[in-house]
């Protein structure tokens, strides 16, 4: 079945009340409960006068629903709900991209979960959106939209990725690589050292702190650096390595938070595992978000 999205307003206050409200009564009960089931058609057209809304609807009929709040340089992503019959047809991830395209002019977008729901702020960890503030009850989480989000299978899909970014790499970048033990950060680099056409096995440098992978075809060498033991900033710049990162194309495991003060610009590079293993898979999110100018002009569209 497809999901057709439409951007609504005031006038539709009726159809959006209807998916909210019974989206949020299938929801086990809360302490405080929660504002949308104190919801109104006028307060709801009230909220969709200001930015309008996105309504997602199956074969005609309205299954899914959130209004635009935009607040600053973010867009907040209120009353989102889905019917519960429709569920599990691709209607969130629907609207969640709907709504990318739908706040144009925001740096990014961001969602307001219950804690008391730990599903729900999983199933926006897997969107692409990471927790940023706790005031409990409510969990705030946030999702930049220069994020590119790739999809991988397997660990031949993963190291395919690496391979294809490694096209576009120069000599002075810098990939901070972020993700949970095991969830294929060394496969990733895996990739990207053959695309690269560098020397060695590329294997997780855990042990040495460094490697250093020379070119063989003429290009840049790779750095692989696991920053997991390292102290701070100065250690990594203290590395006495056979080249320099200005020479070379460097990737920093377990980099977020340290490796960002080597260049104004880098590629920040999150696996996240996806959804259960299922017909012997074990899927990843890859999530590509460049920071600074020298990304600007490169286009991550046709990786994969």
């Amino acid at each position: 079945m497809t999901v057709d999205i439409t951007r609504v307003g005031p006038e539709s206050a009726g159809q959006v009340l209807a998916v909210v409200r019974a989206a949020f009564e299938a929801r086990p009960p809360l302490d405080p409960p929660a504002a949308a089931l104190e919801e109104t058609e006028e307060t709801i057209a009230a909220k969709l006068a200001g930015h309008g809304g996105l309504l997602a609807c199956l074969e005609g009929r309205p299954v899914g629903a959130l209004v635009l709040d935009p607040v600053g340089s973010t867009t907040y992503l209120r009353r989102f709900g889905v019917a519960p019959d429709a569920q599990g047809h691709g209607v969130a991830a629907a609207l969640i991209e709907a709504a990318v395209d739908a706040a144009d002019g925001s740096d990014d977008l961001t969602v307001v979960a219950r804690e008391e729901l730990p599903q729900t702020v999983q199933f926006w960890e897997r969107q692409g959106f990471r927790e940023i503030r706790r005031d409990s009850p409510n969990v705030e989480l946030r999702r930049p939209l220069r994020t590119h989000v790739f999809q991988a299978p397997d660990a031949d899909a993963m190291r395919g990725l690496g391979r294809s970014l490694a096209g576009q790499l120069a000599r002075g970048d810098l990939i901070v690589l972020s993700g949970e033990l095991g969830a294929g950060k060394t496969t990733f680099t895996q990739g990207l050292g053959a695309g690269l056409g560098v020397r060695g096995d590329v294997t997780s440098p855990t042990f040495v702190i460094a490697r250093v992978h020379p070119s063989l075809v003429g290009g840049p060498d790779l750095v692989h650096v696991d920053a997991y033991r390292l102290g701070g900033l100065e250690e990594l710049d203290d590395l006495d390595l056979d080249t320099s990162f200005d020479d070379a194309v460097t990737v920093v495991e377990w980099g977020e938070g340290l490796a960002e003060g080597l260049s104004e610009s880098r590629l920040e590079v999150a696996i996240v595992r996806g959804d259960a293993p299922h017909d012997g898979l074990d899927p990843r999110r890859v999530e590509l978000t460049p920071v600074g100018p020298r990304w600007h002009a490169l286009s991550f569209r046709a990786l994969g």
